[in-house]
């Protein structure tokens, strides 16, 4: 389990209403930044706390971006050659399965990685 995910970033409960529910360590982490920014630093000067913050106490994982491209072409060419065996009824039914959000989220990562 990584750093983000002890803080609860990937996994995060929601209220009744749907509101997030945040963990009391994100709530300090965001405090303990607003503390370093009225104090007059800068967010790069920040980042880099946290990053010495982060390396020192939590080691994380690198991301290998050129894999990860590959691995979403892969996906598109998978994606591709299943659209090309669906009729045009199984067509109109997986697009309106596919939410808002993973739109947002597969142009977000498209964005990312060109």
């Amino acid at each position: 389990m990584d750093y983000y995910t002890n803080l609860g970033l990937l996994e995060m409960d929601r209220s009744p209403s749907n509101y997030r529910l945040y963990p009391v360590e994100m709530v300090e982490r965001i405090h303990w930044i607003e503390e370093q920014k009225n104090s007059g630093k800068c967010l790069s000067e920040i980042a880099k706390l946290i990053g010495n913050e982060t390396t020192e106490s939590k080691p994380f994982e690198e991301v290998n971006i050129h894999e990860i491209r590959l691995q979403m072409k892969k996906l598109e060419k998978d994606v591709s050659k299943m659209m090309e065996n669906l009729d045009e009824r199984e067509k109109q039914q997986l697009k309106q399965k596919v939410t808002p959000e993973s739109v947002s989220l597969i142009q977000s990562l498209i964005l990312l990685l060109q």
